[in-house]
């Protein structure tokens, strides 16, 4: 059963990858890309991929039979996440080292499908409205 879960993510994971390359390659600013993800982020919660992903994780902490299939999926969206970061950075002068800001999007990422699959939400709001005035100023500079 379990490794049927796995193949029901890693279908799942093929669309949203796709989905993201393609709204990383598209001609607008950052800031819109970055609203549009967490959008899309909104939508796999509902639509349930959060919560097979982190279950599969945990799964796969005992499981060496699944930890290589998870940690494919894994790097797929660690490689989307570096290319898309790549030239943004250059662009907005981000100064931390690109895979040290793809780890922390990474994991910022997977905080926010946790505490959103708990129903806890403190903050959220208050932290992405910063973040992207943030990316607005970066991009005015």
């Amino acid at each position: 059963m379990e490794h049927l879960f796995v193949r029901v993510l890693e279908r799942f994971t093929e669309r949203l990858i796709a989905r993201q390359r393609e709204l990383y390659t598209a001609d607008v600013p950052f800031s819109e890309k970055w609203r549009t993800a967490m959008r899309y982020l909104e939508e796999d919660l509902a639509a349930g991929y959060p919560k097979i992903w982190l279950e599969l994780q945990a799964l796969a902490w005992n499981r060496p039979e699944l930890r290589e299939r998870v940690a494919r999926v894994n790097a797929e969206w660690r490689a989307v996440l570096t290319e898309a970061f790549a030239a943004a950075r250059e662009r907005n002068g981000v100064e931390m080292p690109l895979e040290a800001l793809v780890a922390l999007v990474m994991t910022f990422n997977q905080g926010m499908m946790l505490e959103r699959l708990s129903r806890i939400d403190a903050g959220h709001r208050e932290l992405l409205a910063w973040i992207d005035a943030w990316l607005v100023r970066k991009e005015a500079e």
